[in-house]
C-alpha cells in the first residue's frame, strides 16, 4: 500500500474512532452512564466531609446519595467533587458536576445562573462563639468592631455586608479556616447557617457554642444545570420520596442529631 493510501486510511480509522472516544468520555455533568459526579462541601462536620478514611459523611451527602439512588446509581458509582461556595455556579456550568448538594442556599441571583430541586432543608444564620465568651449575644452586638468570619461567595457573608456595616468580616475560602481562626483568637465569631455552626460545635464539645436567634431563613437546595427540567423532577421526586418514607429524619438523627438540635419537619419541595 502507497504511503498516500496508508495516510488515507488512517484519517477514515481515527474518524471513525473519534465519535466513541467522545461518548466514552461522558456527556455533560460529569461521569459516564456507569458513574455520576456529585459536588458537596468536604470540610463540614455533620453536613459534607471527607474523614481521614476517604468517606463521605453528613447530611448533605446522605441526601445526595439518596438522590443518586433514585436515578439509577450505587454509592460505588458517584464520584464526590469538593465545591467550595464560591465555586458551585461555575462547577455545575461546566459540567464538572451532575449536582450539588452542599448546604446551597436558593437565591435569586443564584436562580438566574443554575436550577435548584427543593428546598429540601430550611434553616437560619447564626454566631459560634467562643464557650467563654459574654459580650457577643446576637447580630447586633457585633457592631463594636468585632472581626467576623464567614465565607467568600456565600449568602451569610453578603448579608453581614448588607446589613451590618459597623463589622469587620473577614473571608476566607472554607468554614473550617474560620473555626481555626475563631480557635485561635484571630475573630470573635463566625457566621453561617446554624445547621454548618452546630456540625462545628458537635465536633469540639465545650469549646464553642451558638449565641442569639437565626437572623434569616435559609432554604437548601439541590443545584443543577440551568432549565434541566427532567432532571430537576427527577431529583424532586426523590426528595419527596426521602422524606415520606422515613430516610430523611434518619439521616437528620444520624448527622445532626449529637448536636443537640431536634429534627425539623421537612420542607416540602417546589415544583420545578
Amino acid at each position: 500500500m502507497s504511503s498516500f493510501s496508508l495516510r488515507v486510511a488512517g484519517a477514515v480509522a481515527l474518524a471513525i474512532a473519534l465519535p466513541f472516544a467522545v461518548t466514552a468520555c461522558g456527556g455533560g455533568g460529569g461521569g459516564d452512564e456507569n458513574s455520576i459526579v456529585i459536588g458537596t462541601k468536604f470540610d463540614q462536620p455533620g453536613l459534607g466531609l471527607k474523614n481521614p478514611d476517604g468517606k463521605m459523611s453528613g447530611f448533605d451527602v446522605d441526601v445526595a446519595t439518596y438522590v443518586a439512588k433514585e436515578l439509577g446509581y450505587t454509592p460505588e458509582q458517584i464520584e464526590w467533587k469538593e465545591s467550595p461556595s464560591g465555586q458551585r455556579e461555575t462547577l455545575i456550568q461546566n459540567d464538572q458536576v451532575k449536582f450539588i448538594a452542599a448546604t446551597y442556599s436558593i437565591t435569586d441571583a443564584r436562580k438566574e445562573k443554575v436550577s435548584f430541586a427543593g428546598p429540601y432543608l430550611v434553616t437560619g444564620q447564626s454566631l459560634l462563639v467562643k464557650a467563654d465568651n459574654t459580650d457577643i449575644t446576637g447580630a447586633e452586638s457585633l457592631q463594636n468592631n468585632k472581626k467576623l468570619c464567614s465565607v467568600s461567595g456565600s449568602t451569610p457573608a453578603q448579608r453581614i455586608k448588607d446589613k451590618y456595616p459597623g463589622v469587620q468580616l473577614q473571608q476566607y475560602d472554607t468554614y473550617s479556616a474560620c473555626v481555626e481562626a475563631l480557635k485561635n483568637g484571630a475573630v470573635d465569631a463566625v457566621t453561617t447557617d446554624e445547621v454548618i455552626l452546630a456540625g462545628y460545635a458537635a465536633q469540639t464539645p465545650g469549646a464553642f457554642k451558638i449565641v442569639g436567634k437565626p437572623f434569616s431563613e435559609e432554604n437548601y437546595g439541590i443545584g443543577l444545570k440551568k432549565d434541566d427540567t427532567e432532571l430537576c423532577t427527577k431529583v424532586t421526586d426523590a426528595l419527596k420520596k426521602m422524606e415520606s418514607d422515613g430516610a430523611w429524619k434518619a439521616a437528620w438523627d444520624k448527622n445532626l442529631g449529637p448536636a443537640g438540635i431536634a429534627a425539623p419537619a421537612p420542607p416540602t419541595p417546589a415544583a420545578c
